[in-house]
């Protein structure tokens, strides 16, 4: 009796393993749901650089040069806005997030201003 208990449960539990590897999201939709979205915004590039002067220049150094935080002179060679608004919003690595520092429309210009420099 206690093999066809333990036959049971093992085949209730694949059965339950089966059912989970069909319904959770992926690696890759949980990424693109945890994305934040850009708001549309217009480029407007003095006030990107006073927003860097007062938000990033202790890291990234006042010529974007680098320091603590990597060269910034040509982020939008390696990463588009949408890219650069998503690691300024959530913050990487040693970065941290700047969402709750900076307005979204404020974000969005500053990547968008970093996304030109190549």
């Amino acid at each position: 009796m206690q093999k066809w208990i333990m036959s049971g449960l093992f085949f209730a539990a694949c059965a339950f393993a089966v059912v989970l590897m069909f319904t959770l999201p992926g690696k890759e939709e949980v990424a693109e749901q945890n994305k934040p979205t850009m708001p549309v915004v217009q480029l407007d590039a003095a006030k990107a650089e006073a927003t860097v002067k007062a938000s990033c220049i202790t890291c990234h150094g006042d010529q974007l040069q680098g320091g603590v935080g990597p060269n910034l002179q040509n982020e939008g060679g390696q990463h588009d806005a949408e890219e650069i608004y998503s690691i300024v919003t959530k913050g990487r690595g040693q970065m941290p997030s700047f969402k709750e520092k900076l307005a979204p429309e404020e974000i969005a210009n500053v990547a968008l201003w970093l996304s030109e420099k190549k």
